[in-house]
C-alpha cells in the first residue's frame, strides 16, 4: 500500500518538478534515477548499472566504464506530478556537465553513501548547488551495506557542508536485515517484504517506539529554532503536527534553511517511494522560485513562469545523434509549438523548431508544444549553442548563460592517416559544440592540435567518442611545451656580405649589425608579439631607409629558427650599425637576405639560453594536505610565492614550469582525495636550468 505526504493541488505548473540527482561517483545515483523511472511506471523492467541496462547510462562509454559521463534528461509522474529528472555524473572530470545543468533546475536529491557519508565531489556538487540556490533534499543511500551507519553520515552532512540536516525518517534493521524506516513526520513504519516493489504501512515497531518519539522530538525542536511559524506553535504546545512540521520542512527546503534527510537502499528498492513523496512535498515547483531574470537593452527585466508570458528558454546541452540535432531547452516562460520561430538572442538570428521531444534519456516522445517549467529537446535549431537563449523574436531577453570552467589539462591529437585530417577537425568541431567544456585550437609554434578538458578522464572520453562515433584513427600525446631561446651575452660589429652574380642583375648588400640582449628599458617599446627590438644608427645615407626596413624584415624572418634547438628567439635587440650598397645590384631582396643571414651568424656567435613556458598556479587544498602538496610543487620546480589560510582551506600559489604541470591534476587530486582544486594564469618564460632536459619533467 502507498500513501503520500499532502501537497497543495493548485494549477498545473504547482504540479511540475523539475530537480536534479547529485552525488559522488557510485554512491547511487543512476540507481535512484532507475528505481524512480520503474516505480512511476515509466519503464517496466528495473536495470543495473552492473548490467549496462539502465535508462540513463545509455552510451556505450558510460556502460563499458560503469560510471555516469553525460547528463541524461528523464521524464515521469508521481502522484499527478510531472517530475522531470536529470541524472549528473559524479566524477569531478564531468562538473561542467553539472553546472550546466544545475542552471536550469529547481531543485535536486543530494545521494550520499551510508558508509562513506560526504565524500569530495560531494562537496564540490553541494557548492555549485550552493552558487545557484538550488533547494536540495538528501537521500542516505546503501544502508544495507556493511559498516552503514545514518547517523555518522548526516554527521558528515553537518560538519562538511555545513547545512542543518533535518533527518525525518529512522532505519528499520541495519546492514543485510535492513527493512524499512520509520517515518518520523506522521510516526508510522514502512516495511519492504523480500521481493517486493511496494511497502505496507503499520505502527512502529515496540522496539523502537522509544527511539522514535526522541527523534521526533529533536526534529521538532531543530524546526522550531529555524521557522517562526513553528516556534510559535511549539511554544504554545510543546509539540508540532504533522501538517504544520511538514508545511516548516518545505520552507526551509525551499529557503535554504536546512535539509531534509531520508535514508534507504536504492539497489534493494527501499526508500524510494517515501522519496518521491518528499520531492512532490519539499522542493518547489517552477512557481516557487522566483522569475527568471534577464537583459534588455541594457537593463534587468523578469519573466513570470507563465503559459501566457512571451517565450523564453535557456539551452542548456546539445546533443548530435544520428537522426540529427537535439537542442535541450529549460521553457522559463511562455509556450512553444511546432513550427514557431524563436530568435537567439545573443546569436542574433531566428530559428524555426520543427519537432518538439519529451525526452527519456536516448528514447523520446513526440508532443505538439512545451510550456512555461517544461524541459523539452527539440528538433530544427541549428546554430544555437549551450548557454544560448531562446526567445519570442517580439520579446528578446537574454538569460545569463551557464559557466563554463576553464580547462587544466591538454593532450595534442592528429589523424593517422593524413586524408582523415578534415574529418577530424569537423569531429572536433562538434565535439566542442557538445560540450563548450572542451576546447581545441592549433598551437601557433608547434603546429599541434590541441584538446583541453577538465582532466585526463575527460578528455580521454572525448577522443573514444570521436574514435567510436567516426571510425577515425587518432594518435593522442602530450602537446610539447612551446620552448624559446635568448641571448645571454651579444656580439657586436657582425659583419656579413651578400653578394650573389649569376648573370644579369645581381644581389649586393653590406650590412654591419650589434646583437645585444633586450634591456628593460628597450623591452617596453619592444614587438610585444616577438619581444624584439630593432634600430639604426648608419648615418650619411650609406643604407637608404627602404632597405633598412629590409634588414628589420629579414631580423624577424632569423627570429624563427634559433641555433640551440631551432626555437623561435625572443627578447634580442639588433641594431644596424653600418652598411653598404651597389648602384645597379642592390635591392630591397637583397637586404632582407642579407639581415637575415646576418643575423642567423650572429646568434651562432651570441651566448643563449633555453627559455620555457611558466604559469601561476593557485592551488586551493584542505589544512590537512597543505605538507604534501608543497612537497609536490617543490618537485616540479615550483616556487611558492604566498599561502593563506580559508575556512578550513589554504590557498597556495606558486610559479611552476608548464612542462612539470602535464597530469599534476591527477595527481593533486590523490593527494588531497579529490577535494583539492587549481587554476593556472601564463606569466611569461623563464631560463631552464641547467641539467634539466627541455621536455623532461624533473620528477
Amino acid at each position: 500500500m502507498r500513501t503520500h505526504l499532502p501537497h497543495r493541488p493548485t494549477g498545473t505548473l504547482d504540479r511540475v518538478r523539475n530537480l536534479g540527482i547529485l552525488a559522488h561517483v557510485d554512491a547511487g545515483k543512476t540507481t535512484v534515477t532507475e528505481r524512480m523511472l520503474y516505480l512511476t511506471g515509466a519503464i517496466h523492467k528495473r536495470g543495473e548499472v552492473h548490467d549496462g541496462t539502465t535508462v540513463t547510462d545509455f552510451d556505450a562509454q558510460e556502460r563499458d566504464r560503469g560510471i555516469t559521463i553525460f547528463a541524461a534528461a528523464v521524464s515521469c509522474v508521481w502522484d499527478d506530478h510531472r517530475v522531470n529528472l536529470i541524472d549528473t555524473p559524479g566524477h569531478v572530470d564531468f562538473s561542467d556537465e553539472v553546472e550546466r545543468s544545475l542552471r536550469v533546475l529547481d531543485g535536486a536529491i543530494a545521494v550520499f553513501d551510508a558508509v562513506a557519508g560526504v565524500e569530495p565531489q560531494s562537496e564540490t556538487v553541494w557548492r555549485q548547488a550552493d552558487r545557484h540556490q538550488v533547494p536540495r533534499i538528501a537521500f542516505v543511500n546503501k544502508l544495507d551495506r556493511a559498516g552503514a551507519d545514518l547517523d555518522t553520515a548526516v554527521a558528515s552532512i553537518r560538519d562538511r557542508l555545513h547545512t542543518v540536516p533535518l533527518v525525518v525518517q529512522l532505519p528499520i534493521g541495519q546492514e543485510d536485515d535492513f527493512i524499512g524506516v520509520v517515518d518520523l513526520v506522521r510516526m508510522r513504519a514502512l516495511v519492504w517484504e523480500a521481493g517486493s516493489d511496494t511497502y505496507t504501512e503499520g505502527p512502529v515497531p515496540e522496539a523502537l517506539a522509544e527511539e522514535a518519539r526522541l527523534r521526533r522530538r529533536t526534529l521538532e525542536e531543530a524546526v522550531a529554532e529555524l521557522h517562526p511559524g513553528a516556534l510559535e506553535e511549539f511554544c504554545a504546545e510543546s509539540a508540532l503536527a504533522d501538517t504544520t512540521l511538514t508545511a516548516a520542512l518545505r520552507d526551509l527546503t525551499r529557503t535554504g534553511d536546512g535539509v531534509v534527510v531520508l535514508c534507504g537502499s536504492a539497489y534493494r528498492n527501499r526508500g524510494t517511494e517515501p522519496l518521491l513523496d518528499a520531492v512532490v512535498s519539499y522542493l518547489p515547483s517552477p512557481l516557487d522560485v522566483p522569475p527568471v531574470r534577464g537583459t534588455l537593452d541594457g537593463a534587468e527585466r523578469e519573466r513570470a513562469a507563465d503559459p501566457a508570458e512571451p517565450f523564453a528558454a535557456l539551452v542548456f546541452k546539445v546533443n548530435s545523434t544520428a537522426t540529427g540535432r537535439l537542442t535541450y531547452l529549460r521553457v522559463y516562460a511562455g509556450t512553444i509549438g511546432k513550427g514557431d520561430v524563436v530568435l537567439d538572442v545573443a546569436g542574433r538570428r531566428t530559428e524555426r523548431i520543427g519537432r518538439i521531444l519529451r525526452v527519456q534519456a536516448d528514447r523520446n516522445t513526440e508532443v505538439d508544444r512545451a510550456v512555461a517549467g517544461d524541459i523539452v529537446a527539440v528538433v530544427g535549431v541549428k546554430e544555437a549553442r549551450a548557454g544560448a537563449t531562446l526567445c519570442a523574436p517580439s520579446a528578446p531577453l537574454l538569460l545569463e548563460p551557464p559557466t563554463v570552467a576553464d580547462p587544466v589539462v591538454s593532450v595534442a591529437v592528429e589523424a593517422r592517416r593524413s586524408l582523415d585530417t578534415d574529418r577530424l577537425a569537423t569531429a572536433l568541431a562538434r565535439l566542442v559544440e557538445e560540450d563548450p567544456s572542451l576546447a581545441v585550437r592549433t598551437d601557433r609554434e608547434t603546429g599541434q592540435t590541441v584538446l583541453s578538458g577538465m582532466g585526463e578522464l575527460h578528455l580521454e572520453v572525448a577522443v573514444e567518442k570521436i574514435r567510436r562515433a567516426q571510425g577515425l584513427d587518432i594518435g593522442v600525446g602530450r602537446p610539447q611545451v612551446a620552448y624559446r631561446e635568448t641571448v645571454v651575452r651579444g656580439v657586436t660589429g657582425l659583419v656579413h656580405r651578400h653578394v650573389k652574380q649569376d648573370g644579369g642583375a645581381g644581389q649586393f648588400a653590406h650590412v654591419v649589425l650589434d646583437v645585444a640582449p633586450l634591456d628593460t628599458g628597450t623591452q617596453a617599446a619592444a614587438d610585444t608579439a616577438g619581444e624584439f627590438a630593432f634600430s639604426s644608427t648608419v648615418t650619411g645615407g650609406r643604407v637608404p631607409q627602404e632597405y633598412i626596413r629590409a634588414v628589420e624584415a629579414g631580423c624577424r624572418d632569423a627570429l624563427a629558427e634559433g641555433p640551440l634547438g631551432g626555437h623561435p628567439v625572443t627578447g634580442v635587440r639588433v641594431t644596424l650599425t653600418d652598411g653598404a650598397t651597389h648602384s645597379k645590384d642592390s635591392s630591397e631582396m637583397a637586404f632582407r637576405t642579407a639581415g637575415r643571414f646576418a643575423l642567423r651568424e650572429a646568434l651562432r656567435a651570441c651566448a643563449m639560453t633555453l627559455l620555457e613556458p611558466v604559469v601561476e598556479v593557485t592551488v586551493t587544498v584542505p589544512d590537512s594536505a597543505v605538507g604534501g602538496v608543497l612537497g609536490d610543487l617543490a618537485a616540479r620546480r615550483g616556487r611558492v610565492s604566498g599561502s593563506t589560510a580559508r575556512a578550513g582551506t589554504a590557498v597556495i600559489t606558486a610559479t611552476v614550469p608548464l612542462a612539470e604541470l602535464f597530469g599534476y591534476a591527477s595527481r593533486l587530486r590523490s593527494r588531497t582525495q579529490g577535494r583539492g582544486t587549481f587554476t593556472t594564469r601564463p606569466t611569461g618564460y623563464a631560463p631552464v636550468p641547467a641539467g634539466v632536459a627541455a621536455g623532461t619533467p624533473s620528477r
